[in-house]
């Protein structure tokens, strides 16, 4: 199975092919994913944060991401990132942050938020360790 390269994986997140599934673990000690929209600036991912996510961040920053699309094995491309998770709750920064989402969404200018509701969070994820598979890479590649 090829893998993707640094560039070609960060490629992948910008190309938005999808939601990407958070996994936190939960206080019992099991894995808690569930799908989030998020966005990037350079190495990092930022994902929205609130209700029981939160609660495990805090608990254990240690989480991963999943990111995947394809129609089948054959042109299965993912990517997983693990990391440390930061918890962005400083309001001038949460706004800052709220309207890079919007740019990287492609919201007008005009139309990004002035400010956001208060308790509204950011999850920072710092990667340091990235795992790929590109089934479409092998195929091309034997071509």
């Amino acid at each position: 199975m090829a893998e993707m390269t640094h560039d070609e994986a960060l490629e992948f997140l910008d190309s938005r092919p999808g939601w990407m599934m958070l996994s936190t673990i939960d206080g019992k000690g099991y894995p808690l994913t569930v799908p989030l929209g998020y966005f990037r600036e350079g190495d990092s991912i930022y994902l929205n944060a609130r209700g029981q996510r939160v609660v495990n961040v805090r608990r254990n920053p240690k989480i991963s991401v999943l990111i995947e699309t394809g129609q089948g094995m054959a042109d299965l491309r993912g990517l997983i990132i693990q990391g440390e998770a930061t918890l962005i709750e400083d309001a001038d920064e949460v706004l800052r942050l709220a309207q890079a989402a919007g740019r990287w969404r492609g919201t007008a200018e005009a139309d990004l938020p002035s400010e956001v509701r208060p308790g509204t969070m950011y999850i920072k994820l710092a990667p340091t360790r990235m795992r790929s598979w590109d089934n479409a890479k092998d195929a091309r590649e034997r071509e």
